[in-house]
């Protein structure tokens, strides 16, 4: 019988649709699955911290299952695998890649020290659809907009999502395993943690029921009503995908079973997914995208860089403006936001606060439990106006007029909103449960006044960027 091979889990915490354990399965020896809290993990802010612990913890269920353990082990990721292939045997290491810059550092590193001990490294795709180097113009070169890069890649078929292993090679003896209570990775949630986990439902299972029932559903309305914040229009999937319990893979061919179907918003759909592809796309091929501006001359930009009251105003969502106060509540209390209001949001605090997208994308980086580093970087440059975007524009969101417009009755506003409300929703509540006791906030508080005239905060925005455009 071939040596064991170890499975390293990252952004993969799923049975179905894995080839690097499909791969592993068919050598015809046990296989081992391993998650590594190294850097990478002790780094995570803190609602993705939280994501993460209920996705491992819904894995270790699938697994035991199947009769197969989930070894935890803590350190540096090359140093652990060495360690277990010393004490398992094991002649292999399979991976499926990512590719923010950090982590490509690593694994290159970790490939090379495998190799020279003569253990069999290898990556497989399965993060995304395609890999980001698969996509090319016609030149060669990547694509920096997102309107020919969804036709160049439209047409292609990723193949068909892999069957989940019915029965699981388990070797003779397991090696020992750290306890995932005592990694302790919603620590830094503190009050918030239940906050926010009763608003997740984790696991693969979980997932692909949550996409069963979009596509039988809401996806025929998702993209005539995917914009209203208050409706059940969209598809929750993000979280799941962003730790991997579902694949893009397996999200894409039920939106095209749907589109050959003729249901509405199954293409509208299948946008958001690529889109997802555009951020990774953009990335690996300028990886400084997570850090500074992607567009040149941007660094010119007026941004506020430090944090101030008004900074923390916006966290609380105590700016003073309903609809950008509903949506800081809603991500808070269930570490989500829905689509059209990120972007609100955010074009508040880059554009109206003049405060840099940086700062923004860090307090999305710490709640958020479907955190991507490069959906939450791409996100963020495209609504402050320095990442890629081929709109001709310097677009400023009006949260008035987009309240009027995405939440004609104020439904949204009223089920985050607790002051002014003589009965205010269960939701609205659970934010002074979740909240920082430092903050001293109550729902009996008054309603905010404005941090900035709307028409006031618009025409500075539109000074800022003549520094900008005119260079």
């Amino acid at each position: 019988m071939p040596d064991p091979c170890l499975l390293w889990l990252r952004r993969d915490l799923r049975l179905a649709d894995h080839p690097a354990l499909c791969e592993a399965i068919s050598r015809g020896a046990p296989v081992i699955p391993i998650y590594i809290r190294d850097d990478s993990v002790t780094r995570l802010g803190a609602a993705p911290a939280l994501r993460l612990e209920l996705g491992l913890a819904a894995l270790q269920s699938e697994l035991e299952a199947l009769g197969a353990r989930l070894i935890l082990r803590t350190g540096d990721a090359l140093e652990v695998l060495n360690e277990l292939v010393a004490e398992t045997g094991a002649g292999a290491v399979h991976w499926q890649r990512l590719y923010d810059p950090a982590a490509i550092r690593r694994d290159s590193a970790v490939k090379t020290g495998l190799s020279e001990a003569g253990v069999t490294a290898r990556s497989f795709a399965g993060h995304l659809l395609f890999e980001p180097w698969q996509v090319e113009t016609g030149q060669g070169s990547y694509y920096k907009v997102y309107s020919p890069f969804w036709k160049a890649v439209r047409g292609r078929d990723p193949g068909a999502p892999l069957a989940a292993p019915s029965s699981w090679p388990a070797p003779e003896d397991w090696p020992d395993s750290e306890r995932l209570e005592d990694w302790q990775l919603s620590a830094p949630m503190r009050r918030g943690r239940s906050v926010v986990a009763s608003h997740v439902r984790a696991g693969s299972s979980a997932a692909m029921a949550q996409l069963d029932s979009f596509v039988a559903d809401r996806i025929d309305r998702y993209g005539a009503e995917r914009d209203f914040p208050d409706r059940p229009a969209t598809s929750d999937l993000s979280h799941h995908l962003t730790v991997g319990e579902i694949s893009a893979r397996q999200c894409w061919q039920a939106g095209w079973r749907a589109l050959e179907e003729g249901k509405a918003g199954a293409e509208t759909f299948l946008k958001e997914l690529v889109w997802r592809e555009f951020a990774y796309h953009l990335m690996y091929h300028t990886p400084h995208i997570l850090e500074q501006s992607w567009r040149d001359g941007w660094e010119a930009f007026p941004w506020q860089a430090d944090e101030d009251a008004r900074v923390l105003a916006w966290k609380q969502g105590r700016t003073g403006v309903p609809l950008v106060d509903a949506a800081m509540r809603e991500l808070f209390v269930t570490g989500r936001m829905h689509n059209r209001a990120r972007m609100i949001t955010a074009s508040y605090l880059t554009k109206h606060l003049l405060v840099h997208w940086r700062i923004g994308q860090a307090w999305f980086e710490d709640c958020l439990v479907d955190w991507d580093p490069a959906s939450n970087a791409m996100g963020w440059q495209w609504v402050a106006g320095c990442g890629p975007d081929a709109s001709p524009y310097f677009r400023i969101f009006n949260p008035e007029t987009q309240a009027e417009k995405f939440d004609p009755e104020a439904l949204y506003r009223h089920r985050w909103l607790a002051e002014g409300q003589a009965k205010p929703s269960p939701e609205a509540l659970q934010f002074y449960e979740a909240a920082p006791l430092s903050w001293d906030l109550s729902p009996e508080d008054a309603v905010p006044a404005p941090l900035v005239g709307l028409k006031e905060g618009r025409e500075k925005a539109l000074e800022a960027y003549e520094v900008v455009r005119s260079g």
